[in-house]
C-alpha cells in the first residue's frame, strides 16, 4: 500500500510540473489555442506577423503579442504555415509544426525517442522538453531564432537568423553581424589591451538593459552596451534582436502595453547594412527614413511590390559586349567590406577607376573615394549593394549598355511602384487644388495668430519664423530684426575666435544669443547648406542653434542663450565670493556631460563632425550647471584669406593650450584631436588651472607635466583645486578623471581614446590602465583662438579615425573596419575598452 501512494506521490508531482504533456496541440485556427506560462508573461501560440498577408501564421513565443522565439524563424521560407496548421507535442517526445492537411512537417525539434515525457514553458520564456527525471532535453534558449532574453545564455555556438542576416559571437568575444554567412558588415569587440584570453565567452542581456560579455577569464562581466532607458523603474522586458532589415537592436517593452521600442541599433546609419537594398538596389533616406531604388533607368526592379529585393538591369551586359560604358552615381558608393576588402580596394583616381573598371570583364562597378585616401574599390558580379546621399564623398561607377539613362530618386521610384508606375491626371489636379487651397489657409492662421499677439506689425515676420523654431527648423532672420533685438548689439556676452556674441531677445520673449560671424565670406547656397548641418545636430550636451542670417555681407549664428555663461569663469575665477565656485559634483557632471556631447558630434551624427577648438571658452553651462558644447561646424564657415584667424601657422585651427600636436606637426587632423583638447579641459576641470600655467608651485613646468609626475608620485590632492578643500570631494573620480586627461594627452592619436570610450571611462564602466607619461609638444602657449587658411586640407566633417592616417568615410570604416593598407600602422589604444574591429 506505501509503494502504491509513493508510486501515485510521483504522478501527480509530475503532472503538475509538467504543464503540457505529449499528446497535446496547438491550432492555428483557434486563437484560445495557447500554452501559457505560470503568470501568462509568455504565451506559446499561432501569431499572424505579416500585416501585409492575414493567411500566414507563425508558431511563436510571444510576450506583448511581441514574439521572441519563432518554430522555424519569421521568413516565409521558415516558419510560415496556413490557418490549417497544427503545433503538435508527439507521443514520441517531438515537437513539431504542421502545415496543411497533408500534414507537411515545416519545422521539428527533433527529440523523437529521445526520453521526452513533458514539456513548460517558464516565466523567463523559456520552452523545454524534458525526460522523466526532469532533466532538459531541447530548449528554446539553447535554439534562438532572432531574439535573446534576459536569462537567456547566448555562447559562441549560438546563433541569430533573419533572412540572409545573422548575429554570432566569436571566439574572440566579437560580436559580428554577417551578410549571407559571408560579408562580415558589423564587427565590435575587444581591442588587444583588455589583455584577456577568452577561454569560452557568452552573452547575456541583463534585465536592466545592459548587454554584457562574461568568461571565466573576466574578473566581472564587462558591459558592451547600454540601453538607453537602462535601469529606469517598471515592469519592463528588454531583448536584442535581430531584425529582417539586418540591424541588431535593443528593445524594451512595458508590460500590457503591446509595444516595443528601440532602445540601441548596431548601425544608426541603415543603410550601411550590406543588403539591405538587394542586389543592384541603392539604399537612401526620404522623409520617413530609408527607401531602396536602382541605380538608374537602365534597370528595374527584380519585384515591383517588394523594393528591397533589388534591381536588374533592362538589358544584359551579354547582348551589348562593345557598346558597355559606365553610368556615373554621384554621392555614391557601394558597400565593401571583408573579406571583400583584400581583393577589391586600388590606389587609383576617378577616371582610373572609371576607366580601368570598365576594360575590366570581372568589375561590374566601381567607387572612386573623394576623402582623401586615393582608394578606388572593383565590385564583382556577385552581389552589389549601393548607398547614395548628399553627404557621401564619393562617386559610383556602374557598368551598363549605353545609353546611360537619368537618375531616378529612391522616393520617386517607391511611389511609382506603389500606383503602377502612373498617377491619373484628375489625380494630380486634385492634389494640387487642395495643396493649395491648404497652404492659402494655414497661411491666412498664422498671419491672423501673429496678429492677435503682437501689438507691432514689425514683429510679425519674427513671431512667424519662430514657428519653424518650434518645429526643429532654423529661422532664417533679416539683419534689422537682430539689430532690433539685439538693442543695436549693446549687451555683449563676450566674443571668441568667430566673433563677438550679444543678447537678444526674440518676438516670443525667448533670451538668445547672436553670434557676429567675422571673416566669414562663403557664397550664400554654402553657408545655408553649413547652417543646415549644425542645426540639425540636436543633443542635451551641445548648444542648439535657433536660427541665422545671411543678408549681403552680414553672416550671424542665433543660440539658445546659456544663463550661467562659460565654463572658464567659474573655473579661473579670481574672486570666488560671487558663488561662482564649482562643487566636485558639478565639476564631474560638467566633464561627463561635455565628454557625451563631442561624443555625439564624433561618433553618433551622420558625418563625424571635428570640433577644432574644444576649451573652456566653449562649454557653457545652463541654469542647472549643465554642460553645453558651443562652435560645433563653425570651423568650416573660417574664409582660409582672413588674417585675423591665422596667428600661429597657416594650418592651424583651434586655440594655443589645447591644440593636439599633429596640428603643429602638419598631420591629418581626426576626431582624435579633439580627444587631446578635451584631456586638456578635463585637467583644468579637477586642477582649476589653465594648463600652460607656469608658476614656482610647478617648478616652472607646463601644468600637465607638473601633475603627472605628482600623479606617479600617487600625490592627487596636489592635482586637485585647492579651493575645494573644504568640500567633500569623490576621490575615486578625481583619480579617474586625472588618469583620463592624461591617456587623452597622449602625444600619438592611435594611444588615445575614443570620446565615446572617455564616457566609458569617466562613467566607470571599465577599468581604466595607468596612463604612460604624456610627451609636452606644444610648450607654454597662451589661449589664443588660431584658425586654419584652408578647410580642403582638415575637413572638419571627417570619418573619425584611430591613427594619424588619412581618414575614410568609406563604408568599411563607418562600421569600424580600416583597410589592410593602413591597418598596419595602427596601434590599438591601451586602455580596456570596447571598440570595432575586422579581426
Amino acid at each position: 500500500m506505501k509503494a502504491l501512494f509513493f508510486i501515485f506521490t510521483i504522478i501527480i508531482i509530475t503532472i503538475e510540473a509538467a504543464d503540457i504533456l505529449p499528446g497535446s496541440t496547438l491550432l492555428a485556427s483557434d486563437p484560445n489555442s495557447k500554452w501559457s506560462s505560470p503568470n501568462n508573461t509568455f504565451t506559446l501560440s499561432f501569431l499572424q506577423l505579416d500585416s501585409t498577408n492575414q493567411n500566414i501564421y507563425f508558431a511563436s513565443i510571444s510576450y506583448n503579442n511581441i514574439p521572441i522565439w519563432t518554430a522555424g524563424g519569421t521568413t516565409v521560407n521558415g516558419g510560415a504555415v496556413d490557418s490549417s496548421a497544427a503545433l503538435r507535442f508527439l507521443s514520441n517526445g517531438d515537437l513539431q509544426l504542421t502545415n496543411g492537411s497533408s500534414g507537411t512537417v515545416v519545422w521539428s525539434s527533433r527529440t523523437a525517442n529521445l526520453g521526452v515525457s513533458s514539456a513548460s514553458l517558464d516565466e523567463n520564456g523559456n520552452f523545454v522538453l524534458k525526460n522523466g527525471t526532469f532533466l532538459n532535453i531541447w530548449s528554446t534558449f539553447d535554439n534562438p531564432t532572432d531574439t535573446i532574453v534576459p536569462a537567456q545564455n547566448f555562447t559562441k555556438d549560438h546563433v541569430l537568423t533573419s533572412g540572409l542576416y545573422s548575429f554570432k559571437l566569436r571566439n574572440n568575444g566579437n560580436l559580428s553581424l554577417f551578410w549571407n554567412d559571408s560579408i562580415v558588415y558589423y564587427n565590435s569587440g575587444l581591442n588587444s589591451s583588455a589583455n584577456v584570453n577568452l577561454t569560452s565567452p557568452s552573452l547575456r542581456m541583463q534585465p536592466i538593459g545592459i548587454l554584457s560579455l562574461f568568461d571565466p577569464s573576466l574578473s566581472s562581466p564587462l558591459n558592451v552596451v547600454y540601453s538607453s532607458d537602462y535601469a529606469d523603474e517598471g515592469n519592463i522586458l528588454r531583448f536584442l534582436k535581430l531584425d529582417s532589415d539586418g540591424n541588431l537592436r535593443i528593445y524594451s517593452s512595458t508590460q500590457g502595453s503591446g509595444t516595443q521600442n528601440v532602445r540601441w541599433a548596431a548601425l544608426t546609419d541603415q543603410c550601411q547594412v550590406f543588403g539591405y537594398c538587394g542586389n543592384f538596389g541603392v539604399c537612401s533616406y526620404n522623409e520617413t527614413g530609408p527607401a531602396c531604388g536602382c541605380p538608374s533607368m537602365n534597370f528595374e526592379f527584380n519585384d515591383p511590390n517588394d523594393s528591397r529585393k533589388g534591381c536588374k538591369r533592362k538589358v544584359d551586359l551579354s547582348n551589348c559586349p562593345s557598346n558597355s560604358t559606365m553610368l556615373q552615381l554621384d554621392n555614391a558608393k557601394f558597400l565593401t567590406y571583408p573579406p571583400e576588402l583584400s581583393e577589391q580596394i586600388f590606389s587609383a583616381g576617378i577616371s582610373a577607376c572609371r576607366f580601368n573598371c570598365l576594360v575590366n570583364g570581372a568589375c561590374v562597378a566601381s567607387t572612386s573615394l573623394a576623402d582623401g585616401t586615393g582608394m578606388c574599390y572593383f565590385k564583382q558580379p556577385n552581389f552589389v549593394s549601393g548607398y547614395q546621399a548628399p553627404t557621401l564623398p564619393s562617386t559610383s561607377f556602374v557598368k551598363i549598355c549605353g545609353p546611360a539613362l537619368p537618375n531616378p530618386s529612391a522616393v520617386s521610384e517607391t511611389i511609382q511602384k506603389k500606383n503602377g508606375g502612373r498617377v491619373p491626371g484628375w489625380v494630380v489636379a486634385l492634389v494640387v487644388v487642395a495643396s493649395l487651397l491648404g497652404l492659402i489657409l494655414l497661411e491666412g492662421g498664422l498671419w491672423w495668430w501673429c496678429f492677435r499677439n503682437s501689438s507691432k506689425f514689425a514683429s510679425l515676420s519674427s513671431q512667424y519664423a519662430l514657428l519653424e523654431y518650434a518645429s526643429g527648423a532654423p529661422v532664417q532672420f533679416t539683419y534689422k530684426e537682430l539689430q532690433r533685438t539685439t538693442k543695436g548689439f549693446k549687451e555683449k556676452l563676450g566674443a571668441g575666435g568667430f566673433g563677438a556674441v550679444y543678447r537678444a531677445v526674440l518676438a516670443n520673449k525667448t533670451v538668445a544669443a547672436v553670434k557676429q560671424l567675422e571673416g566669414i565670406e562663403q557664397g550664400e547656397k554654402q553657408f545655408r547648406m553649413e547652417v543646415a548641418t549644425i542645426s540639425s545636430t540636436h543633443h542635451l550636451n551641445l548648444v542648439r542653434l535657433i536660427g541665422f542670417c545671411s543678408e549681403g555681407r552680414h553672416r550671424l549664428l542665433v543660440y539658445e542663450f546659456m544663463k550661467n555663461g562659460s565654463l572658464d569663469k567659474f573655473l579661473f575665477a579670481e574672486d570666488h565670493s560671487s558663488g561662482k565656485l564649482l562643487n566636485w559634483e558639478h565639476r564631474y557632471n560638467i566633464a561627463l556631460g561635455t565628454a557625451r556631447g563631442i561624443t555625439y558630434l564624433h561618433e553618433e551624427c551622420r558625418d563625424c563632425i571635428v570640433h577644432c577648438d574644444i576649451k573652456p571658452e566653449n562649454i557653457l553651462l545652463d541654469e542647472n550647471y549643465a554642460a553645453k558644447v558651443s562652435d560645433f561646424g563653425l570651423a568650416k564657415l573660417v574664409n582660409p584669406k582672413d588674417h585675423r584667424h591665422r596667428t600661429l601657422t597657416s594650418h592651424v585651427r583651434g586655440t594655443r593650450g589645447y591644440l593636439a600636436p599633429e596640428w603643429l606637426a602638419n598631420l591629418p587632423i581626426t576626431s582624435k584631436s579633439d580627444v587631446y583638447s578635451y584631456g586638456m579641459v578635463l585637467l583644468e576641470i579637477v586642477s582649476g588651472k589653465r594648463n600652460f600655467e607656469v608658476s614656482e608651485q610647478t617648478s616652472r613646468k607646463k601644468y600637465s607635466s607638473w601633475a603627472f609626475e605628482e600623479f606617479e608620485r600617487g600625490n592627487t590632492e596636489a592635482i586637485l583645486d585647492n579651493k575645494l578643500s573644504k568640500q567633500e570631494v569623490d576621490m575615486e573620480q578625481v583619480i579617474r578623471a586625472i588618469q583620463v586627461s592624461f591617456w587623452c594627452i597622449q602625444e600619438q592619436p592611435s594611444q588615445r581614446p575614443t570620446m565615446g570610450k572617455v564616457v566609458q571611462m569617466l562613467e566607470g564602466v571599465t577599468e581604466i590602465d595607468r596612463p604612460p607619461a604624456p610627451r609636452a609638444t606644444e610648450g607654454s602657449f597662451a589661449g589664443t583662438s588660431l584658425n586654419a587658411s584652408s578647410t580642403s586640407a582638415f575637413s572638419t566633417f571627417a570619418a573619425s579615425a584611430s591613427a594619424p592616417a588619412p581618414s575614410s568615410s568609406s563604408s568599411f570604416q563607418t562600421a569600424g573596419f580600416q583597410s589592410s593598407a593602413s591597418a598596419k600602422n595602427v596601434d590599438k589604444p591601451s586602455s580596456s575598452l570596447l571598440h570595432s574591429e575586422t579581426e
